[in-house]
């Protein structure tokens, strides 16, 4: 056998020596948490490591374990070391995963910070000096210069209390639209990365758009966005809409499209035959028309109006 090769038969002093190995585990633990005797595993020649049960609350299927070992023809067993380890049913935290790879969507609250990393993928600079325009360009070192002299005031202090944008048609309000007043703009991977995300809530493959009568990009609406994103997103302005004032792709639809279901106008009812909100005289006698009904002398009438 190898010198290096490790017996994996336990040492019989090593083996023997558990109440050494109790002994240490009950000063390191707190009283009455070191529990009886699991068993124990030979580590290598001449070192055996005792386990016991942990009581401790909280630490269900842990053990103490206390390695003992001993010298080459010694008969004296030592103590090599204490230690608190998970047995094979331990209950035991999950693994730690950075605050940065933790945060979702919707865990930013009022208040809160939100550091974003210097290397971030999904931006990229606004302005590099690799891109420096000619001296003569609407973008050039002087009219930068002039630009954030004209509206200092709008850069300055926390964004909450930043001014409105800058007077249209002013220096300033070039430099802005143009990204100069943005450290960093958002890179072609931030671009995609956005729009896979939005496709995924509100595109085409979602069982809503699946059984939508028609898609966004016939619906009255939808509010159009600028930019690249445009060509394929906009913002849905119905209030009824599972959608509303999400980014939605144009492909995407819902059961309250504008054209799905037009209400007809009631139908206006035909006028009366005989109309009962008025009253029509009748006369008791006869209009007499001189020119068909003769005159009658009294003794007629009378006779007349006694029959």
């Amino acid at each position: 056998m190898s010198a290096t090769t490790r017996s994996r038969t336990p040492d019989r002093l090593c083996a023997e020596a558990v109440d050494l190995a109790r002994a240490a585990a009950e000063e390191a633990a707190a009283p009455g948490v070191v529990g009886e005797h699991t068993g124990l595993v030979s580590e290598g020649d001449r070192v055996v490591t005792h386990f016991f049960e942990c009581k401790e609350l909280g630490y269900r299927g842990w053990r103490w374990a206390a390695t003992v070992a001993r010298a080459s023809r010694a008969k004296v067993v030592t103590l090599d070391e204490v230690v608190l380890l998970p047995g094979p049913d331990a209950l035991l935290a999950p693994e730690w995963v950075p605050w940065s790879e933790r945060l979702r969507p919707g865990d930013l609250g009022p208040g809160d910070l939100l550091p974003t990393d210097q290397d971030d993928l999904r931006l990229e600079p606004g302005y590099t000096p690799e891109e420096e325009p000619p001296a003569n360009s609407l973008v050039s070192e002087e009219l930068r210069e002039l630009a954030e002299a004209e509206d200092a005031d709008v850069t300055a202090g926390a964004p909450a209390a930043q001014p409105t944008v800058p007077t249209r048609g002013s220096i300033a309000s070039v430099a802005e639209e143009l990204g100069m007043r943005r450290a960093r703009v958002l890179s072609r991977y931030g671009l995609h990365i956005a729009a896979d995300r939005w496709e995924d809530a509100y595109g085409p493959k979602t069982p809503m758009a699946q059984a939508a009568p028609a898609t966004c990009q016939t619906c009255g609406f939808l509010t159009p966005i600028g930019g690249s994103l445009g060509q394929a997103f906009g913002v849905c302005a119905n209030e009824f809409s599972p959608a509303d004032g999400r980014v939605v792709s144009l492909a995407y639809g819902c059961g309250a499209h504008s054209e799905a279901a037009v209400m007809p106008k009631p139908p206006q009812p035909a006028a009366p035959v005989v109309d009962e909100t008025r009253v029509d005289p009748f006369p008791l006698r006869p209009v007499r028309d001189s020119g068909s009904v003769p005159d009658m002398g009294d003794e007629e009438t009378a006779e007349l109006g006694h029959s």
